[in-house]
């Protein structure tokens, strides 16, 4: 029997990937401007933080596509989206206010 109480998969599957989208134009933006260290950090931290993302996208996306229970891959996708957005808004503080 299908699993039907993965609503939460639902909304995490499109913003992870929107998200991961946003990373790769982020670090795009980043490497067109003149390197030093905090373009490089945050170059890296970026490509962690997608990395999240992904790995939130397809947690969420197995919840979905799963016969058996998988309130636990939602779970799992739902914390690292979580982890995600809070280091993406670190980056951006950081970007912004150039802290390193």
């Amino acid at each position: 029997m299908k699993n039907t109480n993965n609503d939460l998969s639902h909304h995490i599957l499109p913003n992870s990937a929107t998200m991961v989208g946003v990373c790769i134009m982020v670090i795009s933006i980043v490497k067109s401007q003149p390197s030093d260290m905090v373009s490089y950090l945050i170059d890296k931290a970026l490509a962690v933080d997608s990395v999240l993302f992904t790995v939130s996208a397809l947690l969420s996306f197995l919840s979905i596509r799963l016969d058996r229970s998988t309130a636990n891959l939602e779970r799992w996708a739902e914390i690292i989206f979580i982890v995600g957005l809070v280091s993406m808004t670190i980056i951006a503080v950081v970007f912004s206010f150039e802290i390193v």
